[in-house]
């Protein structure tokens, strides 16, 4: 008590209350005094709350304290059977009452601030349904609501832009500098004009670079129009290629297939999207609304601080305690009838759970399908643009994997071998590296050797002495080897030339027949794809007349499907209606009361006579209360002034 006393005398002292209280004058406060306190910390969160008590009557002063708290969301400490206490406490200014209070307030004055700003405008006035019959009050109640709702919006971008992390000092700096250079601009437009007017020709120069400036921007939204273009021939190929496998995929289905297998298939493809749209596809969508609705409901709500999240959580152990107490009662009671429904309930649950799962995981492998087969699509036609061949299917990829593991076995053999001669390649690395660290060595003792004699760098000379003879040795060879080669060359390309003319000379002559001979076949060619050509639109034209009637089949086969599942809900929806009405007639004509009690408009007569007896008592209590209202009111006022005269 004594920490919250001091944290309560310390936040007064500062800004902007400035009470200048210490522990001795604060606790030896009267209960007016108090008041006034919590009424001033109450004004610095709600302006609306600047009041002097001594003004104000003690009903009315607890009465919007009491409010201004409900709306800040203060639980005071205890059960709910304390509130009355509390009330009580803080019409008389108890300091056990007050103290909590103040310590609430001044630990989270700002969030306090901003909630009771946000109460103003958020808060809801509840309409009455009747008044709401009128169109004007249900047309002000809509605006009324829509402004809310745009308040809100409001109110979130506005946080979000002053968490931003953007500042008006930043902006006004941007803005000057932008002014700045924006003047720099203009002064250097008019020095580029008066130069610029020197200059002969200068409008038509303008208008020149003008229409260069309006060309490249043409220019720069022709080349984008082209990308968007290029983007759009690039998806329509992708569907294309989609499309035409599709086409093959069908084909080669009814190529072989049966019209048996097509109906069973057919079949199949129905049940399961009759199931997905009956039951999976309604479950998934209630779902989401829920959560949407859930959601929509979560954001409504004002920002919660730490305290309501330890409420929420203290309240949701409370319930599930109360459902474990439930469920254990439930099991003590060890009803055998819902035992057995319990069992059918659970086979029934875990089979439509199976049922989902199979359902998902069908539609996972049809997407995978899809996927895949796009995939080896898009692969084929990789390898078509690489390498122009076709993709290996049955013996020939037999062929292919036989070949590719003979390949690997030489392959297995040559990595070994390489392997062999990295291992000693590396050992002779090794040796080569110590050569070499042996002859630094011999080398350093050499020059030391010879910087003692005083004939430094003798070594070095004769070696390059040596090297520079052997190499203009070689160079002499080499000269001499090449002009000896290129007299051979140029004799044996001379009589390779003369032998190549000899032998061309029949396959000239053939290859002229056989040119006429192309001719003549490419000739026929035309005139056979041409032929090929018509044949093949003939047979496309058949083909999409037996699509359009497979679709329109199966169009009627869906709407007389979809009619026969509409009728046969429609049938259940009557033989529950008629079952409820024969129940309701043996009820009401049977001779047993207990069955008779049991009818529904037995029961409704008597809830219309019970509400009938209960608007007698509560308008003969409303008369009693009119008729004692004026002496009451008047006792009231006496005992006011009695309080007054009192004090």
């Amino acid at each position: 008590m004594s920490d919250q006393i001091k944290f309560i005398v310390d936040n007064l002292n500062k800004e902007p209350f400035r009470k200048n209280y210490n522990l001795i004058t604060f606790d030896s406060l009267e209960p007016m005094q108090l008041l006034q306190v919590l009424s001033d910390v109450l004004a610095e969160i709600d302006p609306k709350q600047v009041v002097d008590i001594r003004e104000e009557m003690p009903e009315q002063t607890a009465k919007r304290m009491l409010s201004l708290l409900g709306i800040l969301k203060y639980k005071p400490p205890g059960n709910a059977t304390d509130m009355s206490n509390f009330r009580q406490g803080l019409v008389i200014g108890s300091k056990p009452v007050i103290y909590p209070v103040l310590h609430w307030l001044l630990q989270r004055t700002n969030e306090l601030k901003k909630r009771a700003y946000l109460a103003r405008f958020l808060i809801k006035l509840e309409v009455p349904s009747e008044f709401l019959q009128d169109e004007t009050v249900a047309d002000t109640n809509k605006q009324y609501e829509d402004l809310m709702e745009a308040f809100k919006a409001l109110h979130k971008e506005c946080e979000q832009l002053k968490t931003s992390g953007f500042s008006t000092a930043e902006i006004r700096r941007d803005i000057s500098a932008m002014e700045e250079e924006k003047d720099q601009l203009i002064k250097r437009v008019e020095r580029l004009k008066k130069r610029v007017e020197t200059v002969q020709n200068h409008q038509r120069m303008l208008k020149i670079a003008r229409q260069l400036r309006v060309e490249k921007e043409r220019e720069e939204f022709l080349a984008q129009q082209k990308q968007e273009q290029k983007n759009q021939l690039f998806h329509a190929v992708q569907r294309l290629q989609r499309i035409q496998n599709q086409l093959k995929s069908m084909r080669h289905a009814a190529a072989d297939a049966k019209p048996e297998s097509l109906m069973k298939r057919l079949e199949e493809e129905i049940k399961f999207n009759s199931y997905m749209v009956t039951e999976k596809f309604p479950k998934e969508l209630e779902n989401k609304k829920k959560e949407l609705h859930f959601l929509q409901k979560v954001v409504s709500e004002p920002a919660m601080g730490h305290s309501d999240l330890l409420e929420l959580e203290s309240k949701i152990n409370e319930i599930n305690t109360q459902i474990s107490q439930l469920i254990e009662k439930k099991m003590m009671r060890n009803e055998p009838i819902e035992g057995k429904l319990s069992l059918y309930r659970q086979q029934a649950s875990i089979i439509s759970r199976k049922k989902e799962v199979k359902a998902e995981e069908l539609q996972e492998a049809k997407e995978k399908l899809a996927n895949l087969e796009r995939e080896v699509s898009a692969k084929t036609n990789q390898t078509r643009e690489f390498d122009g061949t076709e993709v290996l299917k049955g013996d020939e990829f037999k062929r292919y994997v036989s070949k590719l593991r003979s390949k690997s076995t030489v392959f297995k053999k040559k990595h070994q071998i390489i392997a062999e001669f990295k291992a000693e390649f590396g050992l002779l690395q090794r040796t080569e590296e110590l050569l070499k660290q042996r002859h630094e060595n011999i080398q350093h003792q050499l020059q030391t050797i010879e910087e003692k004699k005083g004939i430094s760098g003798y070594s070095y000379t004769q070696e390059e002495l040596e090297r520079v003879s052997a190499l203009k040795s070689e160079v002499d060879e080499v000269k001499g080897r090449t002009l000896d080669d290129m007299s051979e060359m140029v004799k044996r390309l001379n009589s390779l030339v003369s032998e190549k003319k000899s032998a061309l000379a029949p396959v000239i002559k053939e290859l002229r027949q056989l040119r006429q001979k192309c001719q003549e076949l490419t000739q026929e060619c035309d005139e056979k794809k041409s032929q090929y050509d018509s044949c093949a639109a003939g047979l496309e034209s058949n083909r999409s007349k037996l699509e359009q009637e497979v679709r329109g089949l199966r169009e009627e086969c869906l709407q007389d499907e979809s009619r026969y599942h509409y009728t046969n809900c429609m049938i259940k929806n009557l033989e529950v209606q008629l079952r409820r009405a024969t129940d309701e007639m043996k009820a009401y004509v049977s001779s047993d009361q207990q069955e008779k009690r049991k009818a529904i408009r037995e029961q409704y007569t008597k809830n219309i006579a019970e509400q009938e007896n209960l608007g007698k008592k509560l308008r003969e209590k409303q008369k009693a209360v009119r008729e004692s209202h004026g002496p009451n009111m008047k006792q009231v006022k006496m005992w006011r002034d009695f309080e007054q005269l009192m004090e």
